[in-house]
């Protein structure tokens, strides 16, 4: 075995280079669109085939290339978004570095046809191991084609770990979604196998644009936010509380129009939405910041998926105050309707500029989900065909972002100036309409408001829980949580291992209202316990806050929060409990005080309401 240092020859370094930049046909398909979008395109057409590994075409109507840059264009570190390293400090384009033409040419078959803005003809190239081996003039529209055919040709072990067709194509998907989604000013036209997937409209409106991205359902169920100042502007949208995900497959942040993942700022949205959704869901946004360039860095990943900021806590806390009012402001009691929905009218979307078909989704294994639409009288596109498809239409020049700015916007330092129009109703004046009918399975109370022509059903666990749950928090907020000692300590045994995370942890269970000290080996004696829930079912609660703490996947906020649910849980008034007729007034008259009166800690509803018409309906008395 020879171990002796040598200098790797240049086209071992290219594929070295190229295999950091260039993962799968995603990748691809990822850079050549942001050097359509950096190129100024109006339009954009994406084209694969067999999920991107024999054949990508992406064409844009934008700037396009002279001659001589196309000489450039694909060598290594070379780029028109930079000239020196202080650039680095303030860049305005997605692409900067220079590698992502080199690198997809050194592992695939390239072919690009280009025309300057500025000139009269085209020029095409074909290109082998990141090398021009053959140039002609060509007649072609303004813009770029580029045209990737067979990936890892030359690395045939790279080659192998490719997934399946569907697996490959779905990464593709979720690039172009993203993308679309972050640029509404631009028409997105995505063709798989011959067939028109998405097309999206480009009228610079973000809900036409989303709607054509992510369907109805999300148009219907999210909420608009927005703030701006001299340095900073966050506008975009949030989901209502009664609509989430199992994962955090739509949750956006797109940072001066570039996608990110930023896990601080989606733990901050989440936390919003503490108690409000179900555990183990998640809520869904679509948020564009914009910022100073100098104020982020992002060179600090080869996909430039991360950023940092300067002014993290500033965004921070805008985005924390802005959730939070949006949320309080909106929540609201679930109205149960007992409509016939095969009889009802379909209202039309008017604000679309294009016709939608069915939502097909394409589901695999190894890829989140992904959402596809076909489109009506959407004519295929063969390769063949492919110089006759590029021509687009010149549109004029538009806003970067289809947001309205009004003067009752958020602005800065103003916050809680601003009324929403949607405002929260009111359990105090409610329950003064309200008269108790009864109680329902020993669980649900009935309200009937006479004047409304309303009735409540009130869950009295989730409603009790919600109560327990908040009066707890404010005391763990407040760090004055009363602390009631036991007459005789109860003892628990613990391994090695647990022994050590209670000691490590003994603040954060002072902070939850636990009294405990050592007891001999691996032992510990719990002397004091929370007031507000007192002793039954202590040690199944201890354990649970331990189990937690093994986790390396939550945070101490977590930890406190998750088992603040619990313990409020635990000890709320069960279903199947009778209470009395005091204890039920009492009841509601907490639950009216509470910042939260419409769900439960885990995020189920408290309160539902339906209305006399509704009922009358079910019973045919009116139609």
């Amino acid at each position: 075995m020879n171990n002796k240092i040598k200098i790797l020859d240049e086209a071992t370094i290219a594929k070295i280079a190229a295999g950091e930049i260039i993962e799968r046909p995603a990748s691809i398909v990822k850079e050549l669109i942001e050097n359509s979008i950096d190129a100024g395109a109006s339009n954009i057409v994406i084209e694969i085939k067999n999920g991107g590994k024999t054949y990508i075409r992406v064409t844009d109507d934008g700037i396009g290339m002279n001659e001589d840059e196309v000489e450039f264009a694909f060598l290594r570190h070379s780029t028109s978004k930079i000239s020196v390293a202080e650039d680095l400090l303030n860049i305005h384009s997605l692409g900067f570095r220079g590698e992502a033409l080199a690198s997809i040419s050194t592992t695939c078959m390239m072919e690009t046809l280009t025309r300057n803005i500025n000139s009269n003809k085209g020029i095409r190239v074909f290109l082998e191991e990141g090398k021009i081996i053959k140039k002609e003039p060509i007649g072609c529209p303004e813009g770029t084609t580029m045209i990737a055919k067979d990936l890892f040709y030359n690395t045939p072990v790279r080659k192998k770990f490719l997934k399946s067709d569907l697996v490959e194509s779905n990464h593709i998907s979720d690039v172009i979604y993203k993308l679309a989604l972050g640029n509404p000013g631009i028409s997105f036209k995505y063709i798989k196998d011959s067939k028109v997937i998405l097309k999206t409209p480009g009228n610079n409106q973000v809900k036409s644009n989303i709607y054509s991205v992510l369907g109805k359902d999300f148009i219907d169920n999210l909420f608009e936010i927005s703030y701006y100042d001299s340095d900073l502007s966050i506008q975009g949208y949030i989901s209502k509380n009664d609509f989430y995900r199992g994962n955090r497959g739509h949750q956006y942040i797109f940072v001066n129009g570039r996608w990110i993942e930023n896990i601080e700022l989606t733990k901050i949205i989440e936390n919003c939405y503490k108690s409000l959704i179900p555990i183990n869901r998640f809520p869904i946004f679509i948020l564009f910041i914009e910022i100073e360039p100098s104020l982020i860095d992002v060179n600090i990943h080869p996909t430039k998926q991360e950023i940092k900021f300067s002014n993290q806590n500033k965004i921070n806390n805008t985005l924390k105050q802005l959730v939070n009012k949006k949320l309080k402001d909106t929540i609201s009691i679930p109205k149960i309707e007992i409509n016939d929905k095969k009889n009802e009218n379909i209202e039309e979307i008017n604000f679309l500029d294009t016709t939608l078909a069915t939502t097909k989704v394409e589901k695999s294994l190894d890829e989140p989900e992904t959402y596809e639409k076909d489109f009506i009288k959407e004519d295929d596109l063969s390769s063949e065909d492919m110089l006759k498809s590029i021509y687009f239409k010149k549109k004029p020049e538009q806003n970067k972002k289809g947001f309205n700015i009004e003067v009752n916007e958020y602005r800065a330092n103003s916050l809680e100036e601003v009324s929403d129009i949607n405002k929260k109703e009111d359990l105090t004046n409610i329950f003064k309409n309200t008269k108790l009918v009864g109680i329902l399975f020993n669980t649900y109370i009935i309200l009937e408001n006479t004047v409304d022509d309303y009735f409540y059903l009130i869950d009295q666990h989730a409603a009790h829980e919600r109560i327990k749950y908040e009066q707890y928090k404010k005391e763990y907020e407040k760090e004055d949580i009363a602390i009631q000692r036991l007459l005789s300590p109860e003892i628990i045994q613990l391994t090695n291992k647990e022994y050590s995370i209670v000691k490590d942890n003994l603040d954060l269970f002072n902070k939850l209202g636990f009294e405990i000290e050592g007891f001999g080996l691996n032992s510990v004696a719990l002397r004091g316990v929370p007031l507000i829930f007192g002793k039954p079912q202590i040690k199944e609660l201890f354990f649970d806050i331990l189990d937690n703490m093994k986790s390396n996947l939550n945070t101490s906020y977590d930890v406190k929060i998750e088992k603040i649910m619990k313990m409020a849980c635990t000890n709320a008034i069960k279903g199947g409990d009778k209470i009395t007729k005091i204890e039920i007034e009492e009841l509601l008259n907490q639950l009216a005080k509470a910042n939260s009166p419409y769900t439960c800690p885990h995020g189920r509803p408290i309160i539902i309401k339906v209305t006399k018409r509704d009922l009358e309906k079910k019973f045919k008395r009116i139609i």
